[in-house]
């Protein structure tokens, strides 16, 4: 199953409780959907060592843009470095020399992982829009199989917020037995309608960008205006009415902006232009599509029937973490989600960040997810109890 196990340098990575980046192939996957990926490289990070056990697995998930690289041991203070720096290493709420943390891109993505910019193993082009359609329980598959790879058959903690969040709650049904703990941050049961409508006209802009060229863009060459807007829309779902207004209210603009414009600039203007121009030229557009679209399409209970039976089948004790201002997962959906695993007769527990900056307060207020996480992760994990009070 298992192809090779290698460093970015291409050297074999015989130690699974080694610390760093890595790629791993599988040689093929089987889908939700029926259709298979074959063969499917997945990257991935680590830090910590893993116990002889091969207990101590804490299995971070990124969110939609993410990549596997949650923490930067060469620069560990500096938030922007890795997506959960402040929050992964020795003493911190995951906590190194307790945990071997790992972070896997998602199938679908551009950082590695096998997705619409990889070569199609027939022609050796670029997939494109022949890459097949993924869902989050796919990418909850993928890091099941290459746990397995690495000899590691069970999870003390899955923890992401977003589509991060969605994959940790997949992890809890669809593999019962496998996890002890589960985090989920800024996630429910599905997306509401309104974020679904955002969504796609995301989507309708990358895809209306002559550019796009029907998904057959070359590297480098792809959608960049349809990009940057789908950027903007979603940025706009990231943060709160307060938020902006406190950051930005109706200032002048305060920085120049390559985009075009229609009368004086302002300053929220220029901000979500800078966002865009950031995201364009680190992503794929079509990997924006597929993983949208993986978003939007998560049910939980998809395959089981109904919310109770899928949520009835959770063994992990649960933490739902929800944002005050948080309008792309309201809160109040998030503590639906705890009080219907309480009511499936599992064991969660709700707790609210209070802050302005939405739904992205997950990856932004790092004093409160520490005093938010701390506790969860130190209590013993006996996921056969009452629920918390």
């Amino acid at each position: 199953m298992v192809r090779r196990e290698v460093t970015p340098g291409g050297v074999n990575m015989g130690d699974a409780g080694a610390s760093g980046p890595r790629g791993l192939t599988l040689d093929r996957l089987e889908l939700e959907d029926g259709a298979t990926l074959a063969p499917l490289t997945i990257a991935y990070e680590t830090w910590g060592r893993l116990a002889p056990a091969r207990d101590n697995v804490a299995l971070v998930c990124h969110a939609l843009t993410g990549s596997a690289h949650a923490r930067d041991d060469a620069r560990p203070d500096d938030p922007r470095s890795g997506w959960w720096n402040p929050l992964i290493g020795p003493g911190r709420a995951f906590d190194t020399d307790r945990y071997y943390v790992i972070c896997a891109n998602v199938p679908g993505s551009c950082y590695g992982t096998t997705g619409p910019a990889s070569p199609h193993p027939g022609d050796g082009e670029p997939y494109r829009l022949r890459f097949p359609h993924v869902t989050v329980a796919d990418m909850v598959r993928a890091q099941r199989a290459l746990l397995l790879a690495l000899g590691i058959a069970r999870l003390a903690v899955v923890a992401g917020g977003s589509v991060g969040g969605l994959q940790a709650l997949e992890w809890a049904v669809a593999y019962p037995e496998a996890v002890e703990k589960a985090i989920v941050i800024g996630a429910a049961q599905r997306l509401a309608a309104q974020a679904l409508a955002i969504d796609d006209i995301a989507r309708q802009a990358i895809m209306a960008d002559p550019a796009w060229q029907g998904g057959s863009y070359a590297p480098g060459a792809g959608p960049r205006v349809g990009l940057g807007i789908a950027r903007m829309l979603a940025m706009l779902t990231y943060t709160s009415a307060e938020g902006l207004e406190a950051r930005f209210g109706r200032r002048p603009a305060a920085r120049a902006s390559g985009w075009p414009r229609f009368g004086p600039r302002l300053d929220v203007e220029t901000y979500l232009q800078h966002q865009a121009d950031k995201l364009v030229d680190r992503f794929d557009a079509n990997s924006y599509l597929y993983l949208t679209s993986a978003m939007d399409r998560y049910d939980v209970a998809a395959g089981h029937g109904s919310d109770r039976a899928a949520l009835g089948r959770i063994r992990a004790e649960m933490l739902a973490v929800g944002m005050s201002s948080d309008w792309l997962y309201p809160a109040a959906q998030v503590r639906a989600l705890a009080e219907a695993i309480n009511e499936s007769g599992g064991r969660a527990r709700y707790v609210e960040l209070s802050s302005p900056n939405g739904h992205d307060a997950f990856l932004k207020d790092w004093d409160a997810m520490d005093a938010l996480l701390r506790p969860f992760l130190a209590s013993p994990g006996d996921s056969r109890g009452p629920p918390h009070e």
